[in-house]
């Protein structure tokens, strides 16, 4: 990685660690949001079975991470590191 790489990947840990520990209230919207860009950022492309749409919440979550198929992983860290950071400032 490069000194760029390693400062976007660190940047983003700290975001997801401080986003998990913050006392203020995120819209749901957003939460999925950050949940999707998270996902994409940590794992890549989703390559999970759909959840059937019964179980409101998993299939919610499926589907922000499926609508990022074909972001780069430093695109989705930065997208996470520019919401997080209206909840953390």
């Amino acid at each position: 990685m490069t000194d760029n790489n390693e400062t976007l990947q660190s940047r983003f840990e700290e975001c997801a660690n401080n986003i998990k520990q913050t006392d203020k209230t995120i819209p749901d919207n957003d939460l999925l949001e950050l949940y999707s860009y998270y996902k994409q950022a940590t794992c890549g492309d989703c390559d999970t079975k759909k959840p059937s749409q019964l179980n409101f919440k998993a299939y919610k979550k499926w589907d922000a991470w499926d609508s990022l198929i074909g972001m780069e992983k430093d695109e989705a860290m930065e997208l996470y590191i520019e919401l997080a950071d209206q909840y953390l400032s």
